[in-house]
């Protein structure tokens, strides 16, 4: 590989961003991407993948450069340069990688592959949450399987089409798919693509979900004319996924506290041709009130950790700080408390997040079962999906009926 001085610098200008000025990688990436229109796909990939690895291993690069945070631009580029060591990339004659030692960085490299922390690159603190909760073994593979750049999948509209005709009709722009044994309505992509621009997404005939993620519908048991609320619906992904289980039929409610994702959620249902979601953002407790005890499911989607996701956001590890979690499962328990109200007696209701810690998981829904609003449901089923056994998100679910 040959690199070109206006892509690498573009990677040096979003590193800056993400690690010294603590901006989202995806926002970056968005921005880096419309910089120069000549950029072709092979330009812009470049720049987006060289982006999330440097992010993915900031850790273990950073220690191999040894250079410390915040970094200088002048640092920037040597932890640049140990990247494309490791990659076998032969550097260029520039003067901000003049004087590279290849042979030390390589030798630094064994050295600390040695060491989990350094090797799967992770903040000490995570690093010791991760195994005490899930154990030595356990962890130590998951976080190898969440340092894999995630694949992209999407999920088929059946409001629309089906797998089938998706596949062909993403076929004639050039894009091949691989359907996923045990997820009826999810494709892979063969090679990486911007699937947003293809004919296929404007007609709504696909959305961007990963397979974990699409279990969720099935697993509240979503069907035609039911009354479902998606308590925490953001922009929405798991509200199409049900609009398209319930073929249109019935009601759900899309609540969030963010009325600017309902908004989006809007937009996307329209293009998906799902009639039967009302948005309603929660801007008072009275929302939640109107809705007590009429809903035939309710979904909460809890805000989390979002461990279970690192394939896909690398930064997240480095945002992440101890007192967060902490925060997030006392959110999560006043969710569970106060969004259960809506279930019906004899409904049910799914909780679910997108991380792998049994604090936020399995022990949250003990909690709840054993709190005062919690003793009227009882635990159907739950399923833990890690990252190093479905080689997709990690994820987690647990399906409660009210039973008086």
């Amino acid at each position: 590989m040959r690199l070109h001085r206006n892509l690498v610098y573009a990677v040096i200008d979003g590193l800056q961003l993400i690690f010294n000025e603590n901006k989202y990688a995806d926002k970056v990436v968005e921005q880096l991407l419309k910089r120069d229109k000549r950029w072709g796909a092979r330009d812009r990939g470049f720049i987006a993948e060289t982006t999330y690895d440097i992010v993915r291993w900031k850790r273990l690069y950073a220690e191999i450069a040894e250079v410390k945070e915040p970094f200088s631009r002048e640092n920037l580029w040597r932890i640049f340069a140990v990247w494309a060591v490791l990659k076998g990339i032969r550097l260029p004659d520039w003067p901000q990688l003049e004087g590279t030692p290849a042979r030390r960085i390589k030798g630094h490299f064994d050295e600390l592959s040695k060491i989990r922390k350094y090797r799967e690159s992770i903040p000490d603190w995570l690093d010791l949450l991760g195994e005490k909760e899930l154990g030595e073994a356990v962890w130590t593979k998951e976080l190898h399987a969440l340092n894999q750049q995630a694949s992209v999948i999407i999920r088929v509209n059946t409001l629309k089409t089906n797998k089938k005709a998706l596949q062909a009709a993403l076929k004639e722009e050039a894009i091949e798919t691989l359907s996923i044994k045990g997820y009826p309505e999810a494709l892979e992509l063969k090679e990486r693509a911007n699937i947003f621009k293809t004919n296929a997404f404007s007609d709504g005939l696909f959305e961007v979900q990963d397979a974990s993620s699409q279990l969720v519908a099935s697993f509240l048991g979503a069907e035609p004319g039911m009354r479902i609320a998606d308590a925490c619906a953001g922009a929405g992904g798991k509200s199409l996924h049900l609009a398209a289980k319930m073929e249109n039929k019935g009601q759900i409610i899309a609540l969030d506290i963010y009325g600017n994702k309902l908004k989006e959620l809007k937009r996307r249902a329209r293009r998906n041709g799902a009639h039967n979601i009302e948005t309603r953002p929660i801007d008072s407790t009275k929302v939640i009130k109107k809705l007590h005890n009429s809903m035939d499911r309710v979904l909460i989607d809890a805000p989390c950790s979002g461990l279970g996701v690192l394939k896909r956001n690398p930064d997240a590890k480095w945002k992440l700080q101890p007192e967060f979690i902490e925060n997030i499962k006392k959110t999560q328990q006043d969710i569970l408390n106060d969004y259960s109200k809506m279930v019906k007696p004899g409904g049910k209701m799914v909780y679910a997040t997108c991380s792998v810690l049994p604090s936020e998981n399995q022990d949250q829904v003990a909690l709840f079962l054993n709190s005062e609003n919690g003793k009227d449901f009882k635990l159907i089923k739950d399923k833990k999906v890690l990252a190093s056994t479905s080689g997709f998100d990690g994820f987690y679910m647990a399906l409660l009926e009210k039973v008086s």
